[in-house]
């Protein structure tokens, strides 16, 4: 694993070479943190071991590499529970699926909706009249029947119909 990372100062003025240390680095991190995770992690690492202020050399480089993944890994839980990161919802494409509006679908739309009217029209005033009610006005089957002088059961019936009508319209 070759980086910009890869290499920093010993203290004494020597480079020191990450590239090894970090492979297991990765391999102690992704035993402990989200797959997806590790890499952001492994560059914290790296890059708190690039702007560490020490001089004096390392003597257990691996042992010095170990304590640093485990306090990146102590900071990231600390700022996860102050944020309360659990509790948020991802904002991903599949989640929120962008709606393709292109002029072929708002003609279909439209068509649709003509469609939709004509059939309407084509109804008896009745039925039309019962369907309306309920799912435009969003009036219930009992308040259909007193508003319109009929029974529930006729409501039923005429909604029923109405529905039927419109699907039927639309093939």
């Amino acid at each position: 694993m070759r980086n910009s990372y890869a290499r920093i100062s010993g203290g004494d003025g020597d480079a020191i070479d990450l590239s090894g240390h970090l492979n297991a680095v990765r391999r102690f991190l992704t035993k402990r943190a989200p797959i997806g995770e590790v890499d952001d992690l492994v560059q914290e690492v790296a890059l708190r071991m690039q702007t560490r202020r020490a001089t004096d050399a390392i003597d257990n480089i691996d042992g010095y590499l170990f304590q640093v993944a485990q306090s990146v890994l102590a900071d990231r839980g600390r700022r996860d529970t102050v944020r309360h990161r659990s509790a948020h919802d991802s904002l991903e494409e599949i989640h929120h699926p962008v709606e393709d509006r292109s002029p072929e679908r708002v003609l279909q739309g439209k068509e649709h909706l003509a469609q939709l009217i004509a059939a309407m029209n084509d109804m008896p005033e009745r039925m039309r009249q019962a369907f309306v009610l309920h799912r435009f006005e969003e009036m219930s089957y009992a308040a259909i029947a007193r508003h319109m002088g009929i029974s529930v059961s006729a409501v039923e019936k005429h909604i029923m119909k109405a529905i039927k009508h419109l699907a039927g319209s639309l093939r």
